[in-house]
């Protein structure tokens, strides 16, 4: 006996559901940790400028941006965390670049979405 569909049920069929719960693989997680740290687009800005060079100095890349220095700073300090950015103190100053390998994970972590 044909049943009749409700519109719900044409705009969206049912799916079945995973085996695997979501959320629970290191995979998600790192996925997750990734996507917080570019949650802002100052910190998505910074990492796109970043990856166009093989350096930058802090005070380069905070003369580029319409921020306090200290805001910069923090916005570093969140990428860095996530292993995005990599910065190194040399003297007085601190050389910030991207994480090619973070990146790489980045981008194929979205990709098997």
């Amino acid at each position: 006996m044909d049943r009749i569909m409700n519109l719900e049920e044409m705009l969206c069929p049912p799916v079945p559901l995973p085996e695997e719960v979501p959320g629970g693989t290191e995979a998600d997680e790192a996925l997750a940790t990734l996507a917080k740290a570019l949650g802002h687009p100052v910190r998505a800005g910074i990492v796109r400028l970043l990856a166009q060079q093989d350096r930058c100095m802090y005070g380069d890349l905070a003369d580029r941006l319409p921020l306090a220095k200290s805001t910069v700073s923090q916005h570093l300090k969140a990428l860095t965390e996530a292993g995005l950015v990599r910065g190194e103190v040399e003297g007085p100053r601190a050389c910030y670049c991207i994480n090619p390998a973070a990146l790489q994970r980045l981008k194929t972590l979205v990709a098997r979405l």
